[in-house]
Formats: C-alpha cells, structure tokens, sequence
C-alpha cells in the first residue's frame, strides 16, 4: 500500500479553517488537535477527575464479551481500571455490514490516534467506539450501496420499522437478512475469500438478536488484533452509570441551552452557520414511553413532550434520573456531554458534521465546569485498487481532480479527440461555411416581404438542425466503437466519485474485504496518515 494526501474542493469554510488552525474557530474549543502539547495539557487535566472506572469496566465485560469480543479487547477493557488510562473514542449507528465506509475510517481513526498517544504519553489509551443504539432513523441504517453496472444501487432489507424502537430493541428479521445478504453476494465477483466471507456474515447473523448485536461482532471480525473496545449508548445498564450525569444536566439545562443558542448566533455571524437547530427552551434530552419524546422547558419551568405527550416539574424529572435513568436519553447536544462524563476521554473522533456542531458546545461544557477533549477530525479516505489505477495512469488522469469532480469531463474531451479534426469543430466550421453562403438568399428573402424574410431564417435553422443531427450520430457511431475505453472512465468515476459523492459515503466495505480480505481494516491502521490533510487516497 502506498498513501497520496490530497486536498477537498468542496470542504466547508468552518473545516477549512479548523484544519489550518485559525483563532477565529479554536476559540470555540478548549484544545487544539493539532498540538502535541495540547494533548499533554489534557492528560492533566484528566487526572484532576474521577470517572466511575470499575462500575464502567465491569459494564464493558459484559456487553463485549456478548459480542464475541476477542482477547486484546478484554484486555483492554481490564485497563479501564488503571486512573493512568485514558481513552480515545468516536461513534456512529449502526449500519448494515456497518454502513457506508466513513464508519471504518472513523475506527481507523480511533485506532491509529491511540497507539500514536500511546506512545507519546507512556499511559495506557484505549480505543473505544459507541454504537448510537438509540437512534431511531432505521432508514439510515436498512440498506447499503453497491455497484450494478455503472452505478451504484441502494440494496434495501424487507424488514419494517416499529417507530416506537430504538435501533438497539429492534429485533432483526434472521430470514430477511438472509436473503438481503443473498443478493448482496450475487452482485460480487467471486474470488477465493467469497465463501468464507459469506458464512462468516452467516454465522455473526446467527448470534445476533438486534441490528446493534450484529454491527458490533461484525467489528470485531474485521478488527480482531486491535483491542478495540465497544459500547452501545443505549444500555439500560450504562444508563444506571449516567444516573447523576442526568442530574447534573436536568439542573443546569438552563445555562446548557442559553450558552449553545449565543454560540450558535455568534458562529452565524463570523460566517460559520452550524447545521443545529436549538433554543433557549430545549431541555436536550429524550423521556421513553414507549417511543422517544424530547423535552422542553415550559414558561412555568416544568419539562414536557414536544408535542405535549408528557409534563413533569424538575423534582420529577430528578427522581426518574434517579430511579428509571433508562426512559431518559441524550440528544446531539447532550450525548459529548455525557460521553465526557463517563470516559476519561484523551481525544473525541469526529466528522466534519461532528467537527461543526461540536463548534457551539463550549458553553454547554462549562456549563458543568467540565472542559471538551480535543476534537480531531476522522480521517477521510478513497481506496484506489490496482487495476482503476493502470486505467488512470494510461490516460493521465489526476486522482485529485477524480476524488473530487470525478472524469466525466476526461472522458468528453477523450471521446472528441478520437476524430481529428474534432467532430465538433468540423460540425461548427460547417455551420460557418452555410451562413455565409446563405446570407445573400437571406438577405434577398427579406428584401422581398418580411414572411419570406422569416422563412429563409427558417430555413437556415433547419439547416443547421440537420448538420448536429449528423454530429450527434457521428459522436455516438464513435461512443459505440470505443466503448470498452469510455466503461474505462465510467469505472473510475464509480469508484473515486460514485453518484457525485466521495467513495466513503456511498460504497460499503463488503467488497473490498471479497477482494482483500478481511485484514484490510488492520492493514489500513498501519499506514502513517497526515491529520492535518483532509483526505487520503490509498492505493491498494
């Protein structure tokens, strides 16, 4: 493997500037990412905190070793006990055969970041990955894309949400997956880890009840040297650990939700608009009945459902923290909040989504004098296979301008130059000669009556008409006789830029791992990145 930083044409201004390190954006965080001694800084300030260490180690045991989990995970999660350790954590929901491939580069991420701050810092720093098993968008989850000819096509899982559960209560249709996973492997090319793959998927099925089951032993099969450490946000037993956190937000929701609405506004204004929706009114966190229920403050200080489907006064609402801490739940604002007060966390993972809302938190953290982790970006990715490189080698093709714009525009200029001179210049050049020997019938028609005038203008239309028609034949009779070359081009557009999007966001990892094996994750934790660069092309 060898790596090719290269940089992002559409990244936003807000990413932009946190890359480059300007004071206008890391104002608004406590560290800087990019600065070995900021990570120094917040080892410190870790150390100054006590965290529920034993109570969070013996809760991990249990729901990773369900999973499957393999032996340097466990050995990782006795280190939880260590008041040296620390952790470097990121997360995501839990997607079919893990959804699109950000979320393994978000758990390279955390992977490569913590050996790097391993070795820097001499302590021990766990990768740890939450799994949003509270979420209940189960159309972001139900389906991956793969490619079908030219294109990449959503593959769906016929398997009905009830509305009222999380992604974590869900139980799975077995037969359903069986037969989605049927499709799925009908579209790869065989190769000689096809079938052990296809069990293996069959096997991780078989002992999985929920779609969060399932996600996390498909993460351990694709990451079993690395020790990473699994845990999913919707555990009613990690939710008896949050128990006082709940409390800690519940009373201070005022200052939680005035500080993030002055810090959106004022990000608005710097130019630095941040896709969250908050007011001063929000209490930021979820009641379960039967269903999730977010909560606001009424004029009389009492919280209630959105849509009126609940009410409690804050004495309440503390007792239920206190009694049934598992009918409550985070929102976007509150989740960084309670991950800070459960992990002693080194470093939060974040994607450029992430990196921005994260950009009006700051209040909130200080609202319960608590600092946030430095925020690294994920690293971004594009995996280039051998045979779509000799492709782009032989026709020059740039894997900035591809990764970004793709080559439809290649692909055009290539198809033209397969006639010399060019059809379309020899079409224009044409069109020239017939206007000029036209214009004295032209001119004469309008010279005769103003109707024979616009006839004549007429007719050179017509004319010109019939010369693109002959164009367009003429191009397509060459599309038709070059079309291996041009499938070429239409093959690296699917991979680099399917659908006008990054590779990580549309394609899934199923088959890179039938074409690379299993190992590929690991392998891919093995490669130096640069932090500080927005995206990697890895060529394989």
């Amino acid at each position: 493997m060898r790596i090719q930083p290269i940089d992002l044409t559409n990244e936003n201004r807000l990413m932009q500037d946190y890359r480059s390190q300007s004071n206008h954006i890391l104002q608004k965080f406590h560290y800087n990412p990019y600065k070995k001694s900021d990570f120094k800084q917040r080892l410190e300030h870790i150390q100054k905190r006590s965290y529920k260490r034993d109570e969070l180690a013996d809760h991990l045991h249990q729901v990773n070793s369900k999973w499957g989990a393999p032996e340097q995970t466990l050995s990782n999660i006795e280190k939880v006990r260590d008041p040296e350790s620390v952790v470097v954590v990121g997360g995501q929901q839990a997607g079919l055969l893990t959804g699109p491939l950000y979320t393994i580069h978000k758990i390279i991420s955390i992977l490569v970041l913590a050996e790097q701050q391993e070795s820097e810092l001499g302590i021990p720093v766990l990768p740890v990955f939450w799994i949003a098993g509270e979420d209940h968008d189960f159309d972001e989850i139900n389906h991956i894309h793969m490619p079908y000819g030219q294109r990449m096509k959503k593959f769906k899982i016929m398997q009905k949400q009830n509305e009222k559960l999380s992604v974590s209560d869900m139980e799975m249709d077995e037969e359903a997956i069986k037969t989605w996973l049927e499709r799925l492997f009908s579209q790869l090319d065989e190769t000689e880890l096809t079938n052990d793959l296809y069990h293996n998927l069959l096997k991780e099925l078989a002992a999985s009840q929920s779609f969060v089951d399932y996600f996390a032993r498909i993460l351990f099969y694709l990451f079993p040297e690395k020790g990473l450490i699994l845990m999913d946000s919707d555990h009613p037993e990690l939710r008896e650990l949050e128990s006082d956190y709940f409390k800690d937000m519940i009373r201070n929701q005022e200052r939680i939700s005035e500080g993030v609405v002055r810090a959106l506004h004022e990000s608005a204004q710097q130019g630095y608009p941040i896709n969250l929706e908050a007011d001063s009114s929000d209490g930021h966190l979820f009641y379960e009945q039967g269903g999730r229920t977010l909560l606001v403050r009424n004029e009389e200080g009492n919280w209630e459902g959105k849509q009126n489907e609940c009410s409690f006064t804050t004495e309440e609402l503390l007792q239920i923290a206190e009694e049934n801490p598992e009918k409550l739940s985070n929102n976007v604002v509150t989740r960084p909040l309670m991950q800070e007060l459960v992990l002693p966390t080194l470093s939060f993972i974040a994607g450029p989504g992430e990196v921005g809302y994260w950009a009006a938190l700051k209040p909130a953290f200080e609202a319960l004098d608590i600092e946030m982790p430095p925020v690294t970006p994920r690293l971004s990715i594009s995996l280039l296979d051998r045979k779509s490189e000799k492709w782009m080698n032989k026709h020059s093709l740039q894997v900035q301008k591809a990764v970004n714009e793709g080559v439809s525009e290649d692909k055009n200029y290539w198809i033209s130059m397969q006639s010399y001179p060019p059809i379309e210049q020899l079409s224009d050049e044409v069109k020239k000669a017939i206007e000029r020997a036209h214009r004295p019938l032209k001119e004469k028609a309008h010279s005769i009556r103003d109707d024979i005038g616009q006839l004549a203008e007429k007719n050179l239309f017509e004319l010109f008409r019939d010369v693109e028609f002959l164009q367009e034949r003429m191009i397509h009779a060459l599309e038709d006789k070059h079309t291996r070359e041009l499938e070429v081009f239409d093959a690296v557009d699917l991979t680099l830029n399917p659908e006008g999007k990054l590779q990580e966001r549309t394609w899934n990892i199923l088959p890179w791992i039938n074409k690379y094996g299993i190992t590929l994750g690991e392998r891919l934790c093995d490669i130096e990145y640069d932090w500080t660069k927005p995206h990697h092309v890895v060529y394989l």
